[in-house]
């Protein structure tokens, strides 16, 4: 259930959000590979390999050891990359490539908890020149995201400074309710992978989204609530408030976020906290349970229908 507005004498509160999956339709990194072809900094049998590695992440077949074996083979590939020219091909792109796979769902929940007085903050596996312009475009407070290290070149070594998966989510989900003053126990959390229950457990209000098996037992076991999300949107046409802001925004964005960054986290907006007379007067357009809505007429899926 989702509280309408915040009561400002109790701690502030977030929701956290995974992305791929969660969010948009596909593997956030994995959607820019032609991009990186067409730029040069991959060559056609990584293109194959990469639409291939989608193709098992959208299947719901990606177990641990098949992440842990993507996550080197991209270390791997985007050794030597110019970091400048990877975050300038993610701006070029970022509309034509992501807007049409954001669900209007989770659009919807990122709305309604920014209504309500919550920080939204995305927490990601993909890298963060990825990430954080993907974040910038939604609108979300915080991103926390996996970090490369560059090296004095400005070119990736293909090492891995800060890896955000499994538990290293959580952990960074609690440093940032200490740092915050989150109240976890009234806190939201949004995934589809069984890789992300311990930050969905570790607040008040776990649900899963487009589950894989392992998570939907687990969802079903707990009593967390189990969200259907299929109709992606293009948030220039849904959103007038989500418009796209000049090119150069976004490139400073992910620069601003690279030298700001602890533990992968980056501060993306200065989001002012409404007052409490403002939040009363959006709360009667916030629904109550959003799950009732997202979850379709026949209630939660089961286990027979196939990943939207």
């Amino acid at each position: 259930m989702l509280d309408p507005v915040e009561n400002r004498s109790l701690p502030r509160t977030a929701a956290f959000f995974d992305l791929d999956k969660t969010v948009i339709a596909k593997s956030s990194t994995l959607t820019f590979s032609k991009s990186f072809y067409q730029g040069g900094l991959i060559n056609r049998r990584a293109v194959l390999r990469t639409a291939y590695t989608q193709f098992v992440f959208l299947a719901g077949g990606a177990d641990h050891d098949q992440m842990e074996r993507m996550r080197a083979y991209l270390s791997s590939l985007c050794r030597g990359w110019n970091v400048q020219q990877v975050k300038e091909i993610v701006a070029e792109a970022l509309h034509d490539l992501i807007d049409p796979i954001i669900y209007d769902e989770a659009a919807s929940l990122i709305e309604e908890h920014h209504a309500a007085g919550r920080d939204v903050v995305i927490v990601s596996t993909s890298g963060a020149e990825v990430v954080e312009p993907i974040g910038e475009l939604l609108g979300a407070d915080r991103v926390v995201a996996t970090r490369m290290v560059v090296g004095e070149d400005g070119c990736y070594t293909g090492d891995v400074e800060y890896y955000a998966y499994g538990p290293t989510k959580a952990e960074a989900v609690r440093e940032l309710a200490e740092s915050e003053g989150y109240d976890l126990a009234r806190c939201y959390a949004y995934s589809d992978s069984a890789t992300d229950v311990p930050m969905l457990e570790a607040v008040g209000h776990p649900h899963a989204v487009n589950p894989d098996r392992t998570l939907r037992k687990e969802a079903v076991a707990r009593e967390w609530p189990i969200l259907d999300f299929h109709r992606p949107v293009r948030l220039k046409q849904r959103l007038p408030s989500l418009s796209r802001p000049p090119r150069p925004v976004l490139v400073a964005a992910a620069a601003v976020g690279a030298a700001a960054v602890t533990a992968g986290v980056v501060w993306l907006t200065a989001r002012s906290r409404r007052s409490s007379a403002a939040a009363q007067v959006v709360a009667a357009r916030v629904p109550l349970r959003p799950e009732e809505e997202y979850k379709g007429s026949n209630g939660p899926r089961d286990q027979g229908h196939p990943r939207g």
